[in-house]
Formats: C-alpha cells, sequence, structure tokens
C-alpha cells in the first residue's frame, strides 16, 4: 500500500530534495507540493493525502496554524514537520498543534523516513528526538506557562501588532485575542503591553532579536 504525501515547504530547494528523496521509496508517494500556508490548505483539502510534511517559519505564516487547522478537520490524517527550530517551545508548539512527529532538518534520511511511516500508521502518537528530555526541563521549569497561542499572541505584541493586525495573522476575531492578551497580562503580572513584552523577555518566553 503506497503513502500519499503532501509537501509543504517555502523553500524549493528543501521541497526538490524531499520529493527526490521520498519518492525513490516504493511505498511513499508524492501527490502534491505548496508554498505556503494558503497553497497548502488547498492543496491538503483537494488531494486528501494520508501525510502532510510542512516546514514550521513560511513567508504568509506558521506551519504550525495549519498543522492545529489540519488535525481538526483531518483527524487522521498523519502530519510531520520538518524544521530547522530543534528549542523546547517548537516542540511542545508542535505536540500542541497535533502533530504526529517533529524532525530536525539538520536529520538523516532514514529519521525522515521513520517519521513519515510512523505518521501515517500511527497519526495520533507523537515522536520527536529528544522528547523525554524536554518533558523533564520543563516539569523543573516554574516560570509561567503559556499555550502555544498565547506565546504567538505574545511575540506579535513583541513586533509592534495592534490587536487589529494580530487578529488578522492569526485569523482570530479581535475579541479572542483581547481575551489571550487578557490572560498574558495576569500571567506576567502585567498592566500594559510593555510591561508584559519586558516581563517575557525577563523570563526568556520569548526571543530577545
Amino acid at each position: 500500500m503506497t503513502t500519499r504525501v503532501l509537501l509543504v515547504d517555502d523553500h524549493t530547494v528543501v521541497r526538490s530534495g524531499l520529493k527526490t528523496m521520498l519518492d525513490a521509496e516504493p511505498d511513499l508517494e508524492i501527490v502534491g507540493q505548496a508554498d505556503g500556508l494558503n497553497s497548502g490548505w488547498r492543496a491538503l483539502v483537494s488531494l486528501d493525502p494520508d501525510v502532510l510534511v510542512c516546514d514550521v517559519t513560511m513567508a504568509d505564516g506558521s506551519g504550525i496554524d495549519l498543522c492545529r487547522k489540519a488535525r481538526g478537520d483531518f483527524p487522521g490524517l498523519g502530519i510531520v514537520v520538518l524544521t530547522m527550530h530543534g528549542d523546547d517551545d517548537t516542540l511542545f508548539a508542535v505536540l500542541d498543534a497535533g502533530a504526529s512527529s517533529l524532525v530536525l532538518k539538520s536529520a538523516g534520511l532514514d529519521d525522515v523516513l521513520a517519521a513519515v511511516r510512523q505518521a501515517a500508521s500511527s497519526p495520533d502518537v507523537f515522536s520527536a528526538a529528544g522528547l523525554g528530555a524536554a518533558m523533564r526541563r520543563r516539569a523543573n521549569d516554574d516560570r509561567p506557562r503559556l499555550t502555544p497561542r498565547e506565546t504567538e499572541v505574545l511575540q506579535l505584541l513583541k513586533d509592534g501588532l495592534s490587536i487589529h493586525q494580530v487578529s488578522r495573522r492569526l485569523y482570530l476575531s479581535e475579541s479572542t485575542v483581547k481575551t489571550h492578551v487578557a490572560k498574558l497580562y495576569d500571567k506576567l503580572g502585567a498592566t500594559n503591553r510593555a510591561q508584559v513584552v519586558m516581563n517575557a523577555v525577563r523570563l526568556k518566553l520569548i526571543p530577545t532579536d
């Protein structure tokens, strides 16, 4: 039985390399490619693949949002996130979005193939290198716990976006964004945007650059 795979990455060279590698496997078939979130979603709906392989950072948004929406609408879909970001925050955001696996772009071919096959057979079982160590670090971390969505909102606030702009960027209503902001203020003991960003940076909840 052939596993049908959709590739979503905004780097043509990456997609081409993945296609060459995966098409060489007799049990895998690349049925489509896309270079962003919107085109990726359209391809996902029209092609109905068995496995989605996507990047995290793309020109028109975060692949984590695509994962979350795909998991909600296609519960049996295998989702492999292939990224160069190996930090704990990315790992847990991918896990919380419902992905089946996270693989670093620096990983070997065997790791990528194993992740695709595992995602096809067990889409609701998450795997990632270093997951156990990340879980232990999280258990010993006494900083405020932010949800992946709260982290996204916080980063956009740091970048200077208004509530309206955040709602458009994340495809959320303004009232929902305001709710996330209120929770951020509460968790970080802040009363305004500057303070919430300053506290988040001090606690290393978001990057400084």
